[in-house]
């Protein structure tokens, strides 16, 4: 209800005003908003080439933040797209909020067909609306949390589903599962009703699971079973101080290991400013937390890309 407010009533006035009650509510972020001003956003360290993967078998890129390019056997799936300059409330003609660090791997513009978007959850860092409305295409379908779906125009896409924990939906050769993590859905703090999912992908003999975001759970047990999960999309940042809602990389390495998974791609790092810890820490302390097994981490860079062999 907010959102719609703000963009009906839009006009230096109400942009004006939109800006005091902001101002009011959240003093530091306004603070972080100037800061970041005249700050660059710097390239992306590598690049994908998504046009030379072919369609057998799974591959993979981090684009930043969430948003990782998957290719398996065929299908193409987008996590939680993300391509705006910044993250936050969408007022029609600009987005107010934090600006991103790195550039994405890839824009729009270079991606290939997407068949499926997936959307974990409304929180603005993971559901960018300017994002997912460039990706507007009829060959294209998304799954998304249960409630979550009003935030989108389902017209323009090929279809929209809803799915709740336990939910599945087949996507032309995909299946895809929600599964509940230990986060919250809320967009504007009082619609707390939407919900908010973890994703199990399956794909003839491969299985991808999507972490979205999540706190420490038991949860990631259950989705073990006598066939592993050739690759875990696991959050590792924005744990300081916020740790009641998104998992240490320790925690994130353990949570992938008990759903049974081979191969990481940590995500949810060094691409937005959204708590202390210092930018490489996420990255180091997870390849700690490996050991002696850090061949399964996949990626450490935004723009690398990975194959299952």
């Amino acid at each position: 209800m907010l959102r719609r407010t703000l963009v009906a009533g839009m006009g230096l006035a109400g942009v004006a005003g939109t800006g005091a009650v902001l101002y009011r509510a959240s003093p530091m972020f306004w603070r972080q908003f100037g800061k970041e001003l005249g700050r660059p956003i710097l390239p992306p360290p590598q690049r994908p080439d998504p046009s030379r993967w072919p369609d057998r078998g799974v591959y993979a890129a981090w684009l930043g933040h969430a948003t990782v390019l998957l290719k398996i056997d065929g299908t193409t799936i987008l996590t939680d797209p993300v391509f705006s300059d910044r993250v936050g409330l969408y007022l029609g003609v600009f987005t107010l909020g934090l600006k991103r660090l790195v550039a994405p791997a890839l824009d729009e513009s270079k991606l290939p067909r997407i068949d499926l978007v997936l959307l974990s959850h409304a929180h603005m860092d993971h559901f960018d609306i300017p994002s997912l409305r460039a990706l507007e295409r009829k060959e294209t379908r998304v799954v998304t949390a249960s409630k979550t779906g009003d935030l989108l125009r389902p017209e323009r896409y090929g279809a929209v589903h809803e799915l709740g924990w336990g939910d599945r939906v087949q996507v032309g050769a995909v299946s895809v599962r929600a599964f509940e993590v230990n986060h919250w859905g809320a967009r504007m703090r009082s619609d707390t009703w939407r919900g908010y999912n973890g994703y199990l992908i399956e794909a003839g003999r491969y299985r991808v699971l999507f972490g979205g975001d999540t706190a420490e759970t038991t949860l990631f047990r259950n989705l073990r079973s006598s066939r592993r999960i050739d690759l875990a999309i696991m959050p590792v940042g924005a744990y300081n101080p916020w740790i009641h809602y998104h998992c240490t990389p320790e925690q994130a390495w353990r949570m992938g290991n008990d759903a049974g998974a081979e191969f990481f791609i940590p995500v949810h790092h060094r691409t937005f400013q959204l708590s202390r810890e210092p930018y490489n820490e996420p990255i180091e302390r997870f390849c700690h937390a490996a050991g002696r097994h850090t061949d399964r981490v996949g990626l450490h860079e935004i723009g690398q890309q990975f194959q299952v062999s």
